[in-house]
């Protein structure tokens, strides 16, 4: 499976060029930076691929695309793939609502798997958590976020997702619009990526943690998703990784 990275020499990119020159049956076809990287025109670990900017030819020799780059550049790759049906996998996190639209808009032509976190486990992590707030709507939801000093200061995509989530699944319990729960966000050294959500019971707390370990994880969830979209072939839309594990 030929794979251009976008995004390729980002935390996570980076973790993704790694896997798949490592990966049995996997080869980088291409490795997509800014304009203004310094790494453009340099060799990706010593081999034949170089690092370089988007073009319109990047997607002729790729089974598949990842990206982990920003919103505006996911945009502006999605434009420049025009009506080509080249599956993408987005990784990209922090659109805004228009934006996310505009996102949708592109999976007409093309199939899009986007979430706003692909470590592994963390679907089973979103149903158990989303499954307790239906049974006890009562109870009083709080999502946490810690993650590097580095990253901005606004709320992630993990935790709006999980903020979302719980909403509706605690809505669909008591007929009511629930609210979106607070979300607590904290900034830590080096710390990869924790997503706590507390339930207030009164006389008792219930909590659910997800905790990554290492970046190598966002890289190994996004090569599943690219494979299910490969193998699978599941045409023009928008997909989610839980499309992708059979827990839709």
């Amino acid at each position: 499976m030929r794979i251009a990275v976008i995004g390729a020499a980002g935390r996570v990119g980076t973790k993704l060029v790694e896997a798949i020159l490592a990966g049995p049956g996997l080869e980088l076809a291409a490795a997509i930076v800014s304009p203004g990287s310094r790494h453009v025109g340099m060799a990706v670990a010593g081999g034949s691929v170089e690092y370089r900017p988007a073009d319109a030819a990047m997607n002729s020799h790729c089974d598949v695309m990842i990206d982990f780059s920003t919103p505006a550049a996911a945009l502006a790759l999605q434009a420049e793939c025009g009506s080509k049906p080249i599956p993408i996998v987005v990784g990209t996190t922090g659109f805004t609502a228009t934006q996310e639209a505009q996102l949708s808009s592109y999976a007409r032509v093309r199939p899009l798997l986007v979430s706003a976190n692909f470590a592994i486990g963390f679907e089973a992590f979103l149903e158990t958590a989303a499954g307790f707030a239906a049974i006890m709507p009562g109870a009083e939801p709080t999502v946490a976020e810690t993650y590097p000093i580095r990253k901005k200061a606004e709320p992630s995509g993990t935790s709006l997702r999980l903020a979302a989530e719980l909403r509706t699944r605690r809505t669909q319990a008591c007929g009511l619009d629930a609210g979106p729960p607070p979300i607590l966000v904290r900034r830590e050294g080096d710390v990869v990526g924790v997503a706590e959500i507390r339930f207030d019971l009164g006389s008792a707390e219930a909590s659910f943690v997800y905790r990554v370990h290492t970046l190598a994880a966002y890289a190994e969830g996004a090569l599943a998703a690219a494979r299910w979209l490969v193998e699978k072939a599941p045409g023009p839309g928008r997909y989610s990784l839980s499309d992708a594990l059979g827990t839709s």
